[in-house]
């Protein structure tokens, strides 16, 4: 089963691994686009009003340019450790036991909009570039991932189940065709239901923890459902792909 997250604007600083080293990522076959997006934010960074328009930044995050300008020189520290928020909050990495964490290392891989996808133990710097920029010189970071990325993650998922738990932006950097998909749902009292961001996220970090910490290894949607009931998630089946997660 392969588990896959959306990245979170904000990230941790820091880190105790070596500088970015590519070859050292999950899915090689994503190196050489890994590599041009790398450079092309290095030396973006150069220009500060270019970086801020491209990146959509305020004058509050420009700290964020600083930190695209030293990619390759920066501490890493695991994806998982990197991408911080309400989604990784829900998800408790710090609260995981040593089998645990390599559970989740196992089964759990982050969409990226410079990376394309990483596994939760891969060690990257701290960057600032989201699913929906646009880099000068470049066409929609969609077109510069969608011919790579699917076949990388199908190779990664080695046949077993994926659970897409990205959002919309993510998936369309590399679509998988027969994944799993989660919607979380607000219920109201009078039986109303509608899509709330916030829960969204929580809910989904929740689903994504019970997963890892669960021993089944689910091959179906229903397995999936299992699981999140289990873990005290409300749950149904929306069709054959899609679980509805519903809070009050």
């Amino acid at each position: 089963m392969l588990v896959l997250l959306p990245p979170s604007e904000t990230k941790s600083d820091g880190g105790r691994g070596p500088a970015l080293d590519l070859s050292e990522l999950a899915m090689p076959k994503l190196t050489e686009i890994r590599e041009t997006l790398v450079h092309a934010l290095v030396d973006l960074s150069a220009d500060q009003e270019g970086s801020a328009n491209a990146l959509g930044l305020s004058a509050g995050q420009f700290h964020e340019i600083d930190r695209n300008a030293a990619l390759w020189t920066s501490s890493t520290t695991p994806a998982l450790r990197r991408y911080t928020g309400v989604l990784y909050d829900a998800l408790d990495a710090k609260g995981f036991t040593r089998v645990q964490r390599d559970k989740a290392h196992a089964r759990l891989a982050i969409g990226s909009a410079l990376f394309g996808a990483v596994r939760a133990g891969d060690p990257i710097p701290a960057y600032r570039l989201s699913g929906g920029n646009k880099l000068p010189g470049f066409g929609t970071l969609a077109a510069e991932w969608r011919a790579e990325l699917p076949s990388a993650l199908e190779a990664e998922a080695d046949g077993g189940l994926v659970v897409d738990l990205r959002s919309g932006v993510y998936q369309q950097l590399g679509k998988v065709p027969d994944a799993v998909i989660a919607t979380v749902l607000t219920e109201a009292a009078d039986g109303s239901r509608s899509v709330v961001s916030h829960f969204n996220k929580h809910h989904k970090g929740l689903l994504a923890r019970a997963l890892v910490v669960s021993r089944a290894e689910p091959d179906s949607i229903e397995g999936v459902a299992r699981v999140a009931s289990k873990a005290g998630l409300r749950v149904e089946l929306a069709s054959e792909r899609e679980l509805i997660i519903l809070t009050d």
